[in-house]
């Protein structure tokens, strides 16, 4: 589905973001909103846990059944996809998951950082769940126990190791490609290949496609401060 903005919108969207701090120190958490330049245009940047897992029972982050946890939104598209890869490829009984609540909320009270967090109960909010594994309160608590100096966006997905008790990696892009070939020695659909070497080109292609004109396209809209950016 394409959503179309109008200027009645844009404004609106300008007056509420204005709202809100666009300058952080190194010491801040950052979101979204911390993107968004002083020319008013929306740049994402990249994701920053980058690690890999591999079948090679040898490698830092071997494919082990009941070693990794997928903590997800589902009012994220991104995290969504990983949700939808673990269950296709018939990974469920091998890697858990957890959503957080789909509205951000503040989540720390020492600064003014809004984002994801989890219920405090199975029934708070339809879906999402207490964190099950380290008792965090928000996904930013994540991020900072895998690194004490962590600065960059506290973002899902997040691919966790329950083990070393570490993000492995926060790149949908990468955790789908990690879900479609490196567990297939324990995933219950593991002849089926979701990226096909005789079509990568094409896939690639129109995830590039998508990605630039539409999912991004409406971070770009949405979060433009001014007309310029915005009719961009």
């Amino acid at each position: 589905m394409i959503f179309l903005f109008s200027k009645t919108f844009f404004a609106k969207t300008s007056f509420i973001l204005s709202l809100f701090p666009f300058k952080h120190s190194r010491q801040m958490a950052r979101s979204a909103i911390d993107e968004v330049s002083e020319t008013g245009s929306f740049t994402r940047t990249a994701s920053t846990f980058r690690r890999f897992i591999s079948r090679d029972p040898n490698s830092q982050f071997p494919a082990e059944s009941g070693r990794y946890h997928l903590y997800i939104s589902y009012a994220c598209p991104w995290a969504s996809r990983c949700l939808a890869y673990l269950k296709i490829k018939g990974l469920e009984k091998a890697i858990s998951f957890t959503s957080v609540k789909p509205i951000w909320e503040q989540t720390k009270e020492t600064d003014e950082h809004r984002g994801w967090v989890f219920p405090a109960t199975n029934t708070e909010e339809p879906g999402a769940e207490p964190d099950p594994l380290n008792g965090a309160k928000t996904i930013r608590d994540l991020y900072e126990l895998a690194s004490t100096n962590y600065s960059g966006k506290f973002t899902v997905p997040v691919l966790w190791d329950k083990k070393l008790k570490t993000i492995v990696n926060n790149e949908s892009a990468e955790i789908i490609r990690m879900f479609n070939t490196e567990f297939n020695d324990i995933a219950e659909n593991a002849s089926l290949d979701l990226h096909p070497s005789d079509q990568r080109d094409q896939i690639d292609g129109t995830n590039e496609w998508i990605y630039n004109g539409i999912n991004n396209g409406v971070y770009r809209c949405g979060f433009a401060t001014k007309q310029g950016p915005y009719d961009e």
